[in-house]
């Protein structure tokens, strides 16, 4: 089924102006997929604009009855990242077929692990925002706002549990999930430990990180490359490339991630910072990236754009913030709107915790043994590594509760030679290794 959606100053140089119920327009065609249609950003002159209602009563006479239509005006804190046009309105309008003419769709699902107890499923396009479970009304308009950057939201959320499991592989507790589960770290996260701190840290960094990268590679209709914060470029280079626009990603991840974080509680304010300490930190470290131009690949003329640090980079260093993470205290006072709680640093004599350190104000457990209560598997059974002395050593990973010892083969590659020109050819060696396992 193919349709047409009018489409006002998107990508002026795809699309051919075409003849529209309100004022110059472009238009595209839209391949109708099951369970969603397309998605369309509207923007018009404000002498121009049709306005939602007028809108979306053009839209059903140029979609079939089986498609319904949403419309809302875009945000001001995102507009000019969507249309740069200066006196502008912009209305953002989804498209969905209706699920008894389209039939089922297949997910893939991610869970959002950056907003406490809420883990919702983000499909692969096309998305149902009102499908995505635990969203609250905050979080549901901006997917329905923004559904095209959705995706990136999805690869963000998995980039940092991926991350988080990177950095936790040799602790106690090792970023473990749990499938067919909306709550993906169990009740791990329900106090406000220095785990729930790095947590909502990666998870907001991410986010902010994926959807910066799906921006830069073009991926999106609603941001591009960072121009400005150039300025003058330097000594034996100029400026060329595309500038990854960091500052988009950081305000589509708070934006997301602090929707829920509005209540005058002090879990509110913990998270609320650790999520800013962890997009931070991408910010914190852009940098020059630079190629050279030139025969033989010498350096006659050097480019050069800002880019992100690898995310590696931004998970060791918010694990150096969770090493040194400030523990807080809950104060009570009382204003205008009722009591409000707030967090004050314990130790006085200890230093003040700044934007960028994470901050909790409860222990955690030793996660040695398992408690469904606190959501610690134990250690039972995890490989350890026999010869540190470290978290990850036998001694404090098993919890003085010993190891067992087998023997393992393992088959890999050996003796590779290079032959000219061009190929590699290894030999098969079986290997015996030593593995170490908590009693």
């Amino acid at each position: 089924m193919n349709f047409k959606l009018f489409l006002w100053a998107v990508r002026p140089k795809a699309m051919r102006p075409v003849e529209a119920p309100y004022g110059p327009a472009r238009a595209c065609t839209c391949q109708a997929l099951p369970l969603a249609a397309a998605l369309l950003l509207v923007s018009s002159p404000a002498a121009d604009s049709p306005g939602i209602l007028p809108l979306r009563r053009s839209l059903r006479l140029l979609l079939p009855r089986s498609v319904e239509t949403r419309c809302s005006w875009l945000p001001r804190s995102l507009q000019r990242h969507a249309v740069r046009h200066r006196r502008s309105q912009h209305i953002y309008c989804e498209a969905i077929a209706s699920q008894e003419r389209s039939g089922p769709v297949q997910k893939h699902v991610f869970r959002s692990l950056a907003l406490g107890q809420q883990y919702s499923a983000l499909g692969s396009q096309p998305i149902l925002c009102g499908s995505i479970p635990g969203l609250v009304p905050k979080q549901l308009r901006f997917c329905r706002n923004y559904i095209e950057i959705m995706p990136s939201v999805a690869e963000g959320v998995k980039l940092g549990i991926q991350e988080c499991q990177h950095q936790f592989r040799g602790r106690r507790w090792n970023c473990t999930t749990i499938k067919d589960n909306l709550a993906i770290f169990g009740p791990v996260l329900d106090k406000a430990t220095r785990e729930s701190a790095f947590v909502h840290a990666i998870a907001s960094a991410g986010v902010a990180f994926a959807v910066t990268r799906s921006c830069a590679e073009g991926t999106s209709t609603m941001c591009g490359c960072d121009s400005h914060h150039k300025g003058p470029p330097g000594e034996g280079w100029k400026w060329g490339g595309c500038s990854e626009d960091a500052e988009f990603g950081v305000l589509v991840s708070r934006e997301f991630a602090d929707a829920r974080e509005n209540r005058p509680d002090a879990r509110s304010a913990m998270n609320r910072h650790n999520n800013e300490a962890g997009r931070s930190t991408i910010l914190d470290h852009m940098h020059l990236r630079c190629k050279c131009h030139g025969l033989s690949g010498s350096c006659e003329v050097k480019t050069c754009w800002w880019a992100q640090p690898d995310f590696r980079m931004l998970g060791d260093y918010l694990k150096d913030k969770y090493d040194s993470a400030s523990e807080m205290v809950v104060e009570k006072h009382r204003e205008s709107r009722g009591w409000v709680e707030t967090l004050r640093v314990k130790y006085n004599f200890f230093k003040h915790p700044t934007e960028r350190d994470l901050v909790y104000y409860e222990g955690s457990p030793n996660f040695c043994e398992p408690n469904p209560e606190t959501g610690s598997f134990g250690t039972r059974d995890r490989a350890c590594n026999v010869s540190s002395h470290g978290i990850e050593g036998c001694d404090l990973l098993c919890c003085g509760r010993g190891h067992n010892t087998r023997t393992e083969k393992r088959k890999e590659k050996c003796h590779c030679i290079f032959h000219w020109c061009c190929y590699v050819s290894c030999q098969e060696c079986v290997r015996v290794y030593d593995v170490h396992t908590c009693k």
